[in-house]
C-alpha cells in the first residue's frame, strides 16, 4: 500500500502555474527540519469550471518536483470523487478522496443493519477508548440507529474503492469524506463508521469528519474553540482505537477539510499532534488562486486592471458564483465595496483587502470570499489571465510561497511537531 506520511498538506493550483512556488514553501520548511508531504488537489467540479483535465494536475506537479528535485513523498488527489466521476482520475491520481456525504442518512435494509450489529458485539456496552476520559457507551438500539444512518454511505465508499483498486491495486492513498453534512459526527458515530468501512474492506488512511462550527472557504473558523479541541482530540483517540481493533492502516489520521486559513485552529491541531503523536492531513480551500490575484494587484499595470475587472464581474454575478458554495461562505453584501470604489484603489490597497491578515484594517473577508469562489471568471479570460501570471511570475510566486509557509506550514508544523 502506498503510505501517506504523518504530516501532509493539500495545495490547490487552479491554473497549474504555481506548483514550483508552492513546493518552495515545503522546501523551506524541510530545510528547518520538518518534512510535510505536499498533496496537489483539484475536484471534478473545479476541472469542469475551468475546462482543465485531471492529467494537468499531475503534469504540473511532476514538472515542479523535477525542477526543484524534491526528494520526499508527494501526491495528487482526486478530490471529492464519486462513482460517476472517478474514471477520469484513475490514471493520474494516487490519492483518492471518496465523497459519500450524499448517501449519509439514506435508509439501509433492516437485514443489513441487523447483520452488522450481530457481527459487532464489541460495540455494545461500555467501550474504553484511550484518550477519552469517559467510556464510549452504546446499547443495541443506538448502535443499530447509527449503522442505519451510515451503512449506505460506507457501502458506497466500498464500491468506489473497489473501482479504484480494480485499476490501481493497492498503490493509492484512500480518504473518506463525510464533512459536507448538516451535523458533526460524535465519537460513537465515528467509531461505528470506521467499523462499517473496515467491513467494506476500505483501507482508508485518512477520514474527514464533520466538525462543529463554520469552515467557510478561505477565511478563519467561526465557532467554539474549546468544543473543536474536544472533538478533534476525541476523534484522534477513536481513530487510534479503531485502527488497532479493526485492522485499518496504522497511520490512519484525521483530514480537516476547508482547513486552509483556519488560523485559530492551528494552535489546537498542533497541540493535539504534539501530545498524541497523531498525524493530520489539511485539505486546503484553494487559496493559491487568491494569492495570484494579490500578486497581480501588487504588480500594478495590466495585472491590477484585470484584478479590478474580475472583482467587478464577480460583484455583478454574485448569485451565480456563490450558489455552488452557499453552504461554505458567509458574504455580507453590504460590506462589499462598489465597483467604482475598487476602481479607485491602488494595487497595494486591493491586495491588502484580499490578503488574509485579519489584524490589518484594510482586510475585507467578504471581498475575499467573493473572489475565492470567482476563479472561473479568470478562466473565462483564457490566455489573458495566464499570460499575466507569466509576465508577473516573480511577484505572484512570492505571494504564493510566503502565504503557504508563513501563514500555514510554520504555524502548524514549524520547529517540529513531536511524534
Amino acid at each position: 500500500m502506498l503510505e501517506l506520511p504523518r504530516l501532509s498538506f493539500g495545495v490547490g493550483d487552479r491554473f497549474a502555474h504555481q506548483a514550483e512556488a508552492q513546493l518552495a514553501a515545503f522546501e523551506r520548511l524541510a530545510a528547518e527540519g520538518v518534512v510535510v508531504a505536499p498533496v496537489w488537489n483539484k475536484s471534478n467540479r473545479e476541472h469542469s469550471f475551468i475546462g482543465s483535465r485531471p492529467q494537468s494536475v499531475r503534469a504540473a506537479a511532476a514538472r515542479a518536483i523535477a525542477a526543484r528535485k524534491w526528494p520526499h513523498p508527494w501526491f495528487v488527489d482526486a478530490d471529492h470523487i464519486r462513482l460517476d466521476t472517478v474514471a477520469g482520475f484513475l490514471e493520474c491520481s494516487d490519492f483518492f478522496t471518496i465523497d459519500v456525504a450524499d448517501a449519509i442518512g439514506a435508509p439501509a435494509a433492516a437485514a443489513d443493519v441487523d447483520a452488522f450489529v450481530g457481527r459487532h458485539a464489541e460495540l455494545v456496552g461500555r467501550i474504553i477508548v484511550p484518550g477519552i476520559a469517559e467510556p464510549v457507551e452504546l446499547d443495541r438500539p443506538a448502535l443499530a440507529a447509527i449503522a442505519r444512518h451510515y451503512l449506505r454511505a460506507c457501502r458506497q465508499a466500498g464500491a468506489i474503492h473497489r473501482e479504484i483498486a480494480a485499476h490501481r491495486g493497492a498503490d493509492v492513498v484512500v480518504e473518506v469524506s463525510m464533512d459536507e453534512t448538516d451535523a458533526p459526527q460524535t465519537p460513537p458515530q465515528l467509531l461505528v463508521i470506521l467499523a462499517l468501512l473496515a467491513d467494506e474492506g476500505v483501507p482508508l488512511q485518512t477520514i474527514a469528519p464533520k466538525f462543529s462550527g463554520r469552515f467557510n472557504k478561505g477565511v478563519d473558523y467561526v465557532g467554539d474553540l474549546a468544543a473543536f479541541e474536544r472533538e478533534f482530540s476525541h476523534d484522534v483517540a477513536v481513530l487510534a482505537h479503531a485502527a488497532a481493533r479493526y485492522g485499518l492502516p496504522r497511520n490512519l489520521k484525521l483530514s480537516v477539510h476547508s482547513g486552509s486559513d483556519k488560523f485559530s485552529l492551528y494552535p489546537i491541531i498542533r497541540r493535539v499532534l504534539a501530545t498524541t503523536g497523531a498525524g493530520v492531513h489539511l485539505k486546503t480551500a484553494g487559496t493559491t488562486w487568491l494569492e495570484e490575484l494579490i500578486g497581480l494587484a501588487e504588480a500594478g499595470g495590466d495585472g491590477l486592471v484585470l484584478a479590478r475587472e474580475i472583482y467587478g464581474y464577480a460583484l455583478d454575478h454574485i448569485d451565480e458564483l456563490a450558489a455552488p458554495y452557499a453552504a461554505v461562505i458567509d458574504i455580507d453584501r453590504a460590506r462589499l465595496p462598489s465597483v467604482a470604489e475598487v476602481e479607485s484603489w491602488d494595487g497595494p490597497l486591493l491586495a491588502a483587502a484580499i490578503r488574509h491578515v485579519p489584524a490589518r484594517p484594510e482586510f475585507n473577508p467578504h471581498v475575499r470570499q467573493l473572489l475565492h469562489v470567482s476563479f472561473k471568471v479568470a478562466a473565462k479570460q483564457g490566455g489573458r489571465y495566464t499570460d499575466l501570471l507569466d509576465a508577473n511570475r516573480d511577484v505572484v510566486a512570492r505571494q504564493v510561497t510566503e502565504n503557504i509557509l508563513e501563514r500555514h506550514l510554520r504555524p502548524l508544523f514549524g520547529a517540529a511537531v513531536p511524534a
